[in-house]
């Protein structure tokens, strides 16, 4: 491997290698022509916008579905939605902004941006990463297409046993609901093990565990909690299916099963389901904090062990969901405490926030703001998760409208507003061009306002004793305003939903060019050009800091021994980032769409004919035949099929 001064210009013989090799690395990275360019792509890039526009798309059904149930709950004995609708309707609401919208959209983040920041061309395996976006989309269209047959999941994102189960749902509801678990957590535990392996082994020689930006070690924790995580919700939800599907009984007491060890599997993955949605967010607080005060974020090592510590506590919480179950008070005491030693690490990375803040050169653009009305909103939200981790108080408000209100405080807060913070940032990355200022303050404005007129209220309604998930309710009650409240609430951040996403569409076609660093910002992303070319970078840099851009001299050295006529990438070691090896990866392939279809097909068709799922056995080990078939380059070396 040899590393080389690279001092472009346009007058000597380094300037023309580099447009001898940029040409070279157009044609080997580029696309298959015609419609295969749609069905072959393994470029991060794709991928990764992929990734983000199908979870925004499953974003606006789940709003739109939010806003009907906010319509029925306008008055008292509406009959805007009928009973058996509305549980439908909020259990896809549920179950769309869980599993369709929330840990897509992150790890579309991640992969998109992860490569670019630690200094690489691609992920560590393309074609893989390709088949977990297959499973995802095919999982999502298939739980809305019950929903649009009548067949919509009615048992709640959560799906408690008994009612889910074959004596008080049957029917094919929770059968597709339970098959969509399979697929989505599937393809998420996929990209964990994705950017694992990208960050541990792709990252620009330079690039020591101590200098990975804070949005990777973001998503590096966020990867190993969904490792450990998505497994237990793919178990529960096979032994669901199988419960209702062939007869077994793993749920059912009348026949040795325990209800219980439904949710106790359920909530080891749902409550770290709710930090693997967090963590990522505190990595884009992070990034767009220390872009827009122009220095780096104050306790980089307390930042780090903040987020480990958030990871590695939030899998001794899940028993505060069951406070109501009747469990020994000794054992909830313990996860009492847990719940509340949580808030410390969350509350070390807001002082480093604000430290950040305090002594930097601010410059106040609409992700600052984004990330300000965060820091506000997550701050009541885990006051109010303080208050439900006492056992007294949680028995008092369990199933009511406070926990509505303290769970969209934590994800919407927490996640939401740090994302579209960080899409504002990065759109000069993704589009090449400048959003358009004016719009996106007014989106965060009409944005928050909603936001807090919505949910606020609904913990007065919680205090009053309304019960969540009820489709109707007496008028005697007195939450008649309230509730009406709540839904001019949600229609405000409607129409903030809708300037944003105007913004986006029109800014991508008339925004002004935005150049390749318009915030002159500390990672390496922004060292390339907007949008990015399809291998990233000619050279693979090297990096000296955390904040490479802002550290990096005009001799700082690029490694020129990674081969331009094949995709290639640079390994390097775990710890020090030192170059290790060259390592071909695939390129567009035809056949993870083709496996995602063979796979698809056993799923589903178990869903209806249980053996079904070894006929797709059968054609995922043709397909993969063909996946893992040597191919013979132009150069005859054989090509990575990974």
């Amino acid at each position: 491997m040899s590393t080389e001064l690279i001092e472009p210009t346009a007058t000597d013989p380094a300037f023309e290698r580099e447009q001898r090799d940029r040409r070279e690395l157009e044609k080997t990275w580029a696309s298959e022509p015609g419609i295969l360019s749609w069905l072959t792509p393994t470029t991060h890039h794709i991928i990764g916008k992929r990734y983000i526009i199908t979870a925004f798309v499953f974003m606006l059904l789940g709003g739109i579905e939010a806003l009907m149930v906010r319509i029925q709950l306008w008055r008292p004995e509406n009959h805007f939605l009928g009973p058996d609708l509305y549980n439908q309707t909020f259990t896809m609401h549920g179950t769309t902004m869980m599993f369709l919208f929330a840990v897509p959209v992150m790890e579309g983040m991640a992969i998109y941006f992860v490569p670019m920041m630690i200094g690489t061309r691609n992920v560590a395996f393309p074609r893989l990463n390709a088949f977990a976006y297959y499973l995802y989309v095919i999982g999502g269209i298939f739980l809305y297409v019950g929903f649009f047959t009548n067949t919509g999941a009615d048992a709640g994102w959560f799906s408690y046993v008994p009612l889910s189960g074959p004596a008080f749902s049957p029917g094919k509801r929770v059968d597709f609901w339970a098959q969509m678990i399979t697929f989505t957590e599937f393809s998420g535990l996929i990209s964990a093990v994705e950017l694992v392996a990208t960050i541990f082994k792709l990252r620009a020689p330079g690039m020591s565990l101590n200098r990975i930006p804070l949005f990777v070690w973001a998503m590096l924790v966020q990867s190993f909690m969904v490792i450990f995580a998505m497994p237990a919700v793919m178990i529960a939800s096979t032994f669901l299916l199988m419960d209702r599907t062939v007869g077994t009984h793993f749920f059912n007491p009348a026949e040795g099963g325990d209800p219980l060890m439904w949710q106790h599997i359920f909530w080891f993955f749902g409550h770290p389901e709710v930090y693997i949605i967090f963590i990522p967010a505190l990595g884009m607080v992070s990034t767009v904090v220390s872009a827009f005060t122009k220095r780096p974020v104050f306790g980089y090592t307390a930042m780090v062990l903040s987020l480990i510590a958030t990871a590695f506590i939030g899998f001794g919480l899940w028993v505060h969901h069951m406070f109501a179950t009747g469990l020994p008070q000794l054992g909830a005491s313990f996860f009492t405490a847990a719940s509340m030693m949580i808030a410390i690490p969350s509350g070390v990375q807001i002082f480093c926030w604000l430290a950040t803040l305090w002594s930097g050169r601010i410059t106040m653009k609409t992700p600052l703001l984004y990330i300000c009305g965060f820091i506000f909103i997550f701050v009541i939200g885990g006051l109010t998760g303080v208050m439900i981790a006492s056992v007294p108080f949680d028995l008092q408000a369990h199933d009511t409208f406070f926990i509505v209100a303290h769970f969209h405080y934590v994800l919407i807060g927490g996640a939401v507003f740090p994302l579209i913070g960080a899409i504002y940032y990065w759109y000069p990355k993704f589009t090449g061009r400048m959003y358009d200022e004016y719009l996106g303050k007014w989106s965060f404005w009409i944005i928050f306002i909603g936001f807090n007129i919505t949910f606020f209220p609904m913990h007065i309604l919680g205090l009053k004793g309304m019960p969540r998930r009820v489709y109707t309710y007496p008028a005697y009650m007195g939450w008649t305003w309230l509730n009406q409240l709540v839904t001019i609430g949600a229609v405000i951040i409607a129409v903030g939903g809708i300037i944003f996403l105007v913004n986006v569409f029109i800014s991508a076609k008339s925004g002004a060019i935005a150049g390749p660093d318009p915030w002159a910002a500390p990672t390496l992303e922004w060292s390339i050009s907007s949008p990015p070319p399809k291998y990233n970078f000619v050279y693979i840099p090297t990096v000296r800091s955390e904040s490479a851009l802002w550290t990096r001299t005009n001799d700082e050295p690029v490694i020129t021994g990674v081969r331009t006529d094949r995709r290639e990438v640079l390994a390097t070691r775990i710890l020090d980032a030192e170059p290790d090896h060259r390592y071909p990866i695939a390129g567009a392939s035809i056949w993870p769409l083709i496996t995602s279809l063979t796979v698809a097909f056993g799923f589903i068709g178990s869903v209806f004919f249980p053996s079904w799922i070894f006929w797709g056995a059968g054609l995922t080990v043709f397909a993969f035949v063909g996946w893992f078939w040597p191919k013979r380059t132009h150069n005859e070396q054989p090509e990575a099929a990974r």
